[in-house]
């Protein structure tokens, strides 16, 4: 899949991020609210978030170097990293001091009416957000469920941004119903709490989303790509056995290794054109593999 894509669900999430933080902000300085203030917080985060990665997909296009051969694919992961990381510390650990603090304070609560209008409408923008980059995600997602997706996609700049956009609208229902609640029974303690949650939700989804870009970092099988070479290389008539296949993601291309075992009379010459016409079927059929090294053997 393109950065074109991922760079639409980016443009996608500022423009309504944007929009929503600044009108949780005023609304919360108005209203006193803390479960608006963590929102407010949260989305201009978010904002930040964008920015970091946007940075991150313009510096993971840049040219291959004799001291980067391979290019710096990886280098999204990386800035996909630090914004779960952002997540973690300003959006979530942010929150829940937010409300241990106002649940000491017993803050009350003033205009509560336009902080619920606020969050009313904050919902709608949040979900045209998360369309969008459900939308960009369309063509590498296929017929896969959201979350086996999530687990196997090597775009970390989406995966981040659905995370964030699903975050955003459960914190936002969180948001409405513990002001409601604070409204209801005229305690502010329930709009505090709602603060507290938001900062766990949104400490979790951190931790999730950190967790599988970490797994990229590391160097993350490309199952599906590993698993249609294996196939192919299992009918090619001078193959005797495959013996090992590594299909390393490396953004949005794949590093192939192959080791395998030929017959045993193949002349070397007809072995190297045979290797040479599986190399461009594969990058044809895969068009995601960028770099292929195959070696002959007889054992692993």
């Amino acid at each position: 899949m393109s950065h074109s894509n991922s760079i639409k669900a980016i443009f996608y999430a500022f423009t309504a991020n944007l929009g929503i933080a600044i009108a949780k902000s005023l609304a919360a300085m108005w209203t006193g609210s803390g479960s608006l203030l963590a929102e407010a917080i949260h989305s201009f985060a978010d904002c930040a978030n964008q920015l970091l990665l946007y940075v991150g997909l313009l510096r993971a296009d840049k040219k291959p170097t004799l001291k980067h051969p391979m290019g710096f694919g990886r280098e999204s992961y990386i800035w996909s990293m630090m914004v779960a990381f952002t997540l973690f510390s300003v959006g979530g650990l942010f929150s829940i001091y937010e409300g241990i603090e106002r649940i000491a304070d017993g803050h009350e609560l003033e205009n509560t009416g336009v902080a619920l209008l606020v969050l009313a409408a904050a919902v709608g923008l949040e979900a045209f957000s998360l369309n969008g980059a459900l939308s960009a995600l369309k063509e590498e997602r296929a017929e896969r469920p959201l979350w086996q997706w999530f687990k196997e996609t090597y775009s970390s700049e989406l995966m981040v941004i659905v995370g964030e956009d699903i975050a955003a609208l459960l914190g936002l229902v969180i948001a409405f119903i513990m002001l409601g609640l604070s409204v209801l029974t005229g305690n502010p303690f329930y709009d505090a709490l709602g603060s507290m949650i938001i900062g766990l939700l949104l400490v979790a989804v951190a931790f999730v989303v950190g967790r599988e870009v970490h797994s990229l970092l590391l160097g993350e099988v490309a199952q599906d790509i590993q698993t249609g070479v294996i196939e192919f290389l299992k009918i090619q008539p001078e193959i005797v056995n495959v013996l090992n296949i590594w299909a390393i993601n490396h953004g949005n291309g794949v590093m192939l290794a192959v080791k395998a075992e030929f017959i045993a009379d193949l002349q070397v010459a007809h072995a190297v054109t045979k290797i040479n016409a599986m190399e461009q079927e594969i990058k044809r059929l895969f068009p995601r593999v960028k770099w292929i090294f195959f070696e002959l053997d007889s054992q692993d």
